[in-house]
């Protein structure tokens, strides 16, 4: 993980120090060098994606608190200053950390380790929220109304065009909804595996495998693509056991 870190000081004595900084940090890549909070927000209103600011806060015309308290994303945020009666006001807005000019590489490697460590966090957080586990509730958007259905329900999901079907337990008829594959595996469990091109699969919902195809039922039979076999051998290397006699 690396963190596009754009810095801003007045000062170019101290925005050279935070340059060579950045630049000594494996984790963090400059995204951008401004002079001013005026040059910052135009550099982030034209598209330019950040997650780390590091700012003076004692800048004319625009202090780095008052850019700060402008924007309406706010990435990450340390901030430097002369000034420390500027560190409770610095916390008010939820920086990562504050540091008192003249600062050391020492100090300014712990405050970037400091912000690595929440994004890192944040990524788990996400991870865990679209991702979900075998028990965990999706909502299906279908016509003008959201379905709930538990992931362990689901027997497998077929794909046709830019619409995918969910298959259920105890529902006779499919769910239909606009989705892509990868939009839907991301917030599928483990136990979900795609199969082929146009299928993915609740593995636990399978009665047998047999000759590259997928036994859901007397009705329900799944073929396995060629790109997806080294998938499913690999998951039955983890999940099976015994071996044909000789």
């Amino acid at each position: 993980m690396k963190l596009q870190t754009l810095i801003i000081d007045d000062e170019p004595i101290a925005l050279e120090k935070l340059k060579n900084y950045v630049e000594k940090i494996p984790f963090l890549t400059l995204a951008g060098v401004c002079h001013n909070g005026f040059e910052a927000i135009e550099m982030l209103n034209s598209g330019v994606e950040v997650d780390l600011i590091i700012t003076d806060i004692n800048m004319p015309d625009l202090s780095g608190l008052d850019f700060v308290k402008s924007l309406s994303s706010t990435p990450m945020i340390i901030f430097t200053t002369a000034f420390s009666q500027y560190a409770v006001d610095s916390y008010k807005v939820s920086a990562v950390d504050y540091l008192l000019k003249p600062y050391s590489f020492a100090d300014f490697s712990r405050a970037a380790g400091r912000a690595i460590a929440m994004a890192a966090s944040k990524n788990q957080q996400h991870d865990a929220i679209m991702r979900g586990n075998a028990d965990d509730s999706l909502f299906v958007k279908v016509d003008y109304r959201y379905v709930r259905i538990s992931q362990s329900d689901i027997r497998f999901i077929k794909g046709f065009g830019e619409y995918i079907r969910i298959y259920i337990d105890g529902r006779e008829d499919p769910l239909v909804t606009l989705s892509s594959f990868s939009a839907v595996m991301e917030r599928l469990g483990d136990s979900f595996l795609q199969v082929h091109r146009s299928f993915i699969v609740n593995m636990n919902k399978i009665e047998q495998i047999e000759r590259n195809r997928l036994v859901m039922d007397a009705d329900n039979i799944i073929p396995v693509g060629d790109s997806y076999k080294n998938m499913l051998n690999d998951y039955l290397a983890a999940h099976a056991v015994g071996r044909s006699p000789k």
